[in-house]
């Protein structure tokens, strides 16, 4: 799942979609949670990581280094 399914309905700029899936990757590729991992623990892993990178964004962080922070601060 990519994580532009999980917005698809709400309105976030080009910029912001940008700086969104950046810090998913980046979040996910430090957390050793990859994108083909099959396990059910990667594919909820993946999901919460989506989850909290859309929530903070709708707050309005939009600063990349900041966004990936508080979402890793979330899953330590």
């Amino acid at each position: 799942m990519t994580i532009h399914c999980l917005f698809k309905h709400r309105p976030f700029e080009p910029e912001a979609l940008t700086i969104m899936s950046g810090a998913y990757a980046d979040v996910c590729r430090t957390l050793g949670v990859t994108e083909r991992g099959r396990a059910e623990a990667d594919a909820v892993a993946r999901d919460a990581v989506a989850r909290k990178v859309i929530e903070l964004a709708q707050r309005g962080v939009r600063d990349p280094r900041r966004l990936r922070e508080q979402v890793l601060e979330a899953f330590r």
